[in-house]
């Protein structure tokens, strides 16, 4: 086991320069995305029963309503759990506060680094070595060459890689890409995370390192956006909830309440 104690140098670093706490916010008004259909579907009874399909009057669908009406703001030290069946808008809306996916209509403002753990592959270079694509991801979040030298060997310790960090990635096995994008991504302090369900990577043992890292990384966030369907991650995490339901906020307030009401709904349905 290597001696460099990784997780208490995440703990211990000061070196990035960030937001004064009050000014590190998040804030989604109206926001609305619709996705456009491209294939010829027609209108079938009982189908406009759904809210989020958009028919013409000519009986074929147009587009697929993922979020409508999207409002709520969030500052330093929130944490925010989203619920919701599959299907709900909880991906989308994660992508949307992450950038990945531009409203429609609406708009959402932030104040503060913004990390994006809904995937941790993107913009990996299987062709490039380990130590290279340490590179390319700092640089493609924003991070200086500076900073990201900074981080190098912690992220090279935590991935316990070795050599292979001078080897490209498609000479890797899955296992190892993952220890490697999971050491990167948890690499640098979020100021605002977006979170779809609990990240963990490896084996048994890197597991339980990887755990104690997520939950170091979590707790640096000034902001926490968490979508997931474990309650107990939830109630341990956050201390607001949202309630998804066809696109639209149905409930937001406590977290406890909210899951309840939500999981109610669910029970009720079942029966």
């Amino acid at each position: 086991m290597n001696a460099f104690d990784s997780s208490r140098a995440f703990r211990e670093r000061r070196d990035v320069p960030r937001l004064k706490d009050a000014d590190v916010s998040l804030v989604a008004d109206r926001v609305g995305v619709t996705f456009r259909a491209h294939a010829a579907v027609s209108q079938v009874a009982n189908a406009d029963a759904d809210r989020r399909l958009i028919w013409s009057n000519s009986g074929r669908l147009k587009g697929i309503r993922a979020l409508h009406d999207i409002s709520f703001s969030l500052r330093k030290g929130d944490r925010l759990a989203i619920v919701g069946k599959n299907g709900s808008g909880k991906t989308t809306l994660l992508q949307v506060l992450a950038g990945i996916i531009s409203p429609e209509v609406g708009q959402v403002s932030t104040r503060g680094r913004v990390t994006s753990l809904i995937n941790i592959n993107l913009g990996i270079q299987v062709e490039a070595t380990g130590h290279r694509n340490i590179t390319l991801r700092g640089l493609a979040a924003g991070y200086s060459h500076k900073l990201i030298e900074q981080r190098r060997r912690e992220i090279a310790e935590f991935s316990e890689l070795g050599e292979f960090l001078d080897m490209p990635m498609e000479t890797y096995s899955s296992g190892m890409r993952m220890r490697l994008t999971f050491a990167i991504a948890t690499a640098f302090e979020p100021e605002i995370l977006i979170l779809d369900e609990w990240l963990s990577a490896g084996d048994a043992s890197f597991k339980e390192k990887a755990t104690m890292r997520m939950q170091d990384f979590v707790e640096q966030a000034g902001i926490l956006v968490l979508a997931s369907h474990s309650r107990k991650l939830l109630l341990d995490n956050c201390e607001k909830g949202m309630w998804l339901d066809e696109g639209t906020i149905r409930a937001f307030g406590d977290v406890e309440q909210i899951i309840n009401q939500y999981e109610e709904q669910q029970r009720a349905k079942s029966r």
